[in-house]
């Protein structure tokens, strides 16, 4: 029994300048041919096909030929030659020349030096035997002459697709190997797919004999890289290489035609996208010639490939079986024949082809016609089987048209691609539905979803398939749900007056036969008229005249209670009756599933307004969960916005420029501008963060790309800009500039009736401006009705932010005694950067009145806030105000862990292990006392009592996302000339 074969699976790796990704199988083979001593060696070469097998043999031996001390003998196998009696072996020496004999003058091909016939020729008066089986004869004449080949140098032996071998060759290949361990031979062969003509009885004698297997496999991705760089001219991006790899499963035969195909269709960089879509780039020719490799490796072969490679993923045996007609039998055989061949795989589903390109390259040989058949014929096998419709609907997608079931399986596949988030399978298939014919409600309601589906990827695509399903929607209740998902919209593009003109004739379309429809429709066209500052005056006394009880139902009366809590904050007189309308218009989210109205960010609006901004935030972080987890890009980017709004107020400046950046991130994805109303909110945010950070720079970069610095539109959302903008110019000293944007925010506010001090506080902002251009009337004045109107509205953190500006504008004991009445009512609010900045000033303020332990101590909590935020401009106003104090600060904090000083750190750790006072003091050759003083003040900079929670307040504060405690949150930005001012 012979022994195991050494199997060297050395993988895919590395790269040649000519055959890329063999260097160490060439290796190996190299330096088993150059094996010394008179022993034989065999080597046996597998891989699929297009593996390489043959140019790997052609570079190795391109080096051998040229030792006169080898003679080279090779064979490449033609299926012709499959039953020539020795037609492998006659390859081998009917090419020697009388000049390789080694007896010149002698015929090589007399065993005993007679000219004769040659040995694998008939015998006069020989006894027959089978084809199949060689002469004994002529098998010892053939080794005799390989004896005498090896006199003088070493002989190798080469046969490519041994497989394909006739049975003589293979009995006489197998009597070398076992007879001729002594000579100085090398046998080398190359073993691909059998096939159903392969001598598989004499090929299963020989192939165990090989003492060394070289297994070639897919290349490994720098080798892809390499090759492809070759074909298309310049370096691939690694999305390109990693495509094409798995594209191809690194096969370099199809690599190579994947790459061609690329280079043919343009720019390849365009094209890198998944396995999937690099497959569409296979030649033609490529599969013409796997279907000829196919066709001998089981009868029906074809037919069954060309049906996997149609029908994709992993078919069944009783699938295949219906759409190409084959007795079950004659599925099975061929599936065998093409596992075995390494051209399909095979689970408990069923068949599938190992890499996209190779079914690719079956898939384009077939007929479109042939192709639909095909794909009709399993859609109707699987619904008859009760299959889901996602699996009948992948095939009604490239089937024809016609069959009148398939518009409600394709509906209700899209149903459920969408609620896997996989929103361009979903729209393909309602694309796909309405090229049936449809009734004018079908199609209508097919339009409506293929509408939101397209909110995911193009806005101005997916207006348009809204309307064309207004136009067809009769029910009221479809009607209605498709307007208002128009006018969102027709909102994010700006379109304000086709949005209102939407609402209203819909309105008027269902008021008789749906009235809580008709009111879900005004609400609507309420909110988005106030958003622009022509259309707000139209509505505002409807506004006022609507009460919570007019809603004829739960789904109107939530939706409604959002406008009537703007109308509450627009009122400016009772925060309570704000929140509770937000709470109740909330009920269920900011997005709830029945209703796409944009109106319930009102209400986070109004609970903002209400001092209520972290519950806001909880709604807002909700919404964009909600968001994502539909696939809704535009609710998303909405709540993204709205999040980094909020995360703003409350001084999470890193938090709120993220959440802004990704809002302008995803809007450009579906097609929205930066001078949109979506994008221009969140630009504003992003550049409210870059002032306060510091970074004033950063933020007019992004307002003059965002076309943000000259006149803006009557959009309410430009109001906010225009506070954003002037505190950018008041930050880079352009104070009149600043003034300008500032009293233009509050006369456009005040024209929709928004001028209360919970929307914007302009005119605090505008006071502060007023002070430091030394106009102290027009700043007193400006500062005293914002106290007024704050104290009317009695939210904490707007009374404390105008007691903060009139505090300013004062100056001296009177200011001072305003700003810590500020301070105190902004300590216990969430607004924390106004906060920071009411504690920076009332140290400023106190230092200048010869208080100095009282502003050292507001100026140190205002600097430890302030850096926990960011607040960097902040943070510096008040470090050097401690130092105009007598302070050396040597941290930019005087909270938590960073406020440590290096030694206070030390004796922090030594405490932690449980060392004693004493024993710390010895460690550090300090005294003991010292020791007292250095723990005492790291308690307090960490908010602790003593050594029992010193370890987990040093773990907390060094965590991301650590606070101060409630007693002193947040932050506050860049300040004016000689003042912090009061925004936030």
């Amino acid at each position: 029994m012979a022994a195991s074969p050494a199997v060297i699976d050395l993988g895919g790796a590395g790269v040649r300048p000519v055959l890329h990704g063999r260097e160490r199988e060439s290796q190996a083979l190299r330096q088993l041919l150059a094996t010394p001593g008179d022993g034989s060696v065999s080597v046996l070469l597998q891989g699929d096909w297009g593996s390489g097998k043959t140019a790997l043999l052609r570079e190795v031996l391109a080096g051998v030929r040229e030792d006169p001390n080898v003679l080279v003998l090779s064979a490449s196998v033609d299926p012709l030659e499959r039953e020539l009696p020795f037609g492998t072996v006659r390859q081998f020496f009917e090419n020697l020349t009388m000049g390789d004999a080694p007896d010149r003058g002698r015929t090589w091909l007399s065993a005993d030096g007679d000219r004769g016939a040659a040995p694998w020729a008939p015998r006069p008066g020989a006894q027959a035997v089978p084809a199949a089986e060689p002469d004994p004869a002529a098998l010892g004449d053939l080794y005799r002459l390989v004896v005498r080949l090896t006199d003088h140098r070493r002989l190798v032996m080469v046969v490519d697709d041994l497989q394909r071998a006739d049975p003589c060759s293979l009995r006489w290949l197998r009597y070398v190997l076992c007879r001729g361990a002594e000579l100085p031979v090398v046998v080398l062969a190359t073993l691909g797919e059998e096939g159903t003509h392969a001598n598989t009885d004499a090929l299963a004698d020989v192939v165990p004999l090989f003492g060394h297997r070289l297994m070639l496999r897919g290349l490994a991705e720098e080798a892809v890289a390499s090759l492809a760089e070759e074909i298309l001219g310049r370096p691939p991006g690694p999305g390109l290489t990693t495509a094409c790899r798995e594209a191809s499963g690194g096969n370099p035969l199809l690599l190579r035609a994947v790459l061609r195909g690329v280079r043919a269709a343009g720019p390849y960089h365009a094209v890198a996208g998944p396995a999937v879509r690099i497959a569409e780039y296979v030649p033609v020719d490529l599969g013409r010639a796997v279907l000829a490799r196919i066709e001998v490796l089981a009868p029906h072969a074809v037919t069954t490939a060309t049906a996997v490679a149609v029908l994709g993923g992993e078919p069944s045996i009783d699938l295949l079986v219906e759409v190409t007609g084959l007795a079950e039998p004659q599925i099975e055989d061929a599936v065998h024949g093409l596992v075995r061949a390494g051209c399909l795989t095979r689970t408990a589903a069923g068949p599938s082809f190992g890499c996209e390109a190779l079914a690719a390259a079956v898939a384009s040989t077939v007929l479109p016609s042939r192709r639909m058949d095909l794909h009709v014929r399993a859609a109707r096998f699987l619904r008859a089987r009760g299959a889901s419709a996602a699996r009948v609907a992948v095939h009604l997608l490239p089937g024809p048209l016609g069959e009148a079931w398939a518009p409600e399986v394709l509906a209700r596949a899209a149903e459920l691609a969408g609620g896997r988030g996989d929103t361009d399978e979903a729209a393909a298939y309602v694309r796909r539905a309405l090229r049936e014919e449809l009734d004018d409600e079908s199609r209508a309601g097919l339009l409506a979803s293929l509408g939101r589906l397209e909110l995911a990827t193009s806005v101005p695509v997916a207006v348009r398939s809204l309307e064309r399903s207004l136009r067809l929607c009769r029910d009221p209740a479809e009607r209605t749900a498709v307007a208002r998902r128009l006018a969102g919209a027709l909102l994010a593009l700006d379109r304000h007056c086709d949005a209102l003109d939407v609402l209203r004739r819909t309105g008027e379309h269902v008021r008789e036969a749906d009235p809580a429809n008709a009111m879900r429709l005004e609400i609507d066209h309420i909110h988005i008229a106030l958003t622009n500052a022509p259309s707000a005056p139209d509505v505002v006394k409807r506004l006022m005249e609507l009460n919570v009880l007019d809603a004829v139902d739960a789904g109107v009366r939530r939706p409604l209670a959002a406008l009537l809590s703007l109308r509450e904050v627009m009122v400016g007189r009772c925060p309570e009756e704000v929140v509770s309308l937000a709470r109740l218009a909330l009920g269920q989210g900011v997005d709830p599933m029945s209703d796409d109205s944009v109106v319930y960010y009102d209400a986070l609006i109004s609970l903002r307004a209400a001092g209520e901004t972290e519950l806001a935030l909880e709604h807002a972080d909700a919404a964009v969960r909600q968001a994502c987890a539909r696939g809704s890009v535009l609710g998303q980017v909405q709540a993204l916005g709205v999040r980094a709004n909020l995360a703003g107020r409350l001084g999470r400046l890193a938090e709120s420029q993220a959440d802004a950046a990704s809002a302008l991130g995803e809007l450009r994805g579906i097609g929205i501008g930066p001078s949109h109303s979506f994008a221009v909110f969140a630009t504003a945010t992003s550049m409210d963060s870059l002032v306060r950070q510091g970074k004033p720079d950063d933020a007019e970069d992004l307002l003059q790309r965002a076309d943000l610095a000259g006149e803006l539109n009557s959009n309410w959302v430009n109001d906010h800009v225009l506070m954003v903008r002037g505190r950018l110019r008041v930050a880079q000293g352009r104070l009149d500039e600043g003034l300008t944007d500032f009293l233009l925010c509050g006369e456009r506010a005040s024209a929709r009736g928004m001028s209360g001090p919970g929307f914007h506080s302009w005119r605090s902002e505008a006071a502060l401006v007023q002070a430091a251009l030394r106009r102290a009337e027009a700043a007193r004045s400006l500062a005293a009705e914002e106290l007024r109107l704050a104290r009317i509205w009695g939210v904490p953190e707007t009374v404390g932010t105008a007691l903060h500006a009139m505090g300013l504008v004062l100056g001296g004991v009177k200011g001072l005694d305003l700003l810590r009445e500020a301070v105190g009512l902004l300590a216990g609010a969430p607004a924390h950067l106004r906060y920071a900045r009411a504690l920076a000033d009332c140290g400023v303020l106190a230092r200048k009145a010869g208080r100095l332990p009282e502003a050292r101590t507001c100026l140190q909590r205002a600097a430890s806030v302030a850096h926990e935020c960011g607040a960097t401009p902040l943070v510096d106003l008040a470090l050097a105000e401690l130092r105009a104090v007598g302070d050396r600060p040597r941290t930019r904090t005087f909270h938590g862990v960073a406020s440590l000083t290096p030694t206070e750190r030390r004796v922090a750790d030594l405490a932690i292990q449980g060392i004693t006072n004493r024993e710390i003091a010895q460690h550090l050759f300090v005294g003991l006392r010292t020791v007292e003083v250095h723990l005492t003040n790291v308690y307090g900079k960490l908010a602790i009592d003593g050594r029992a929670g010193l370890a987990s307040a040093l773990a907390f504060s060094e965590a991301p996302g650590s606070r101060l405690p409630d007693n002193g949150a947040a932050v506050g930005p860049e300040r004016l000339p000689q003042l912090s001012g009061v925004s936030g």
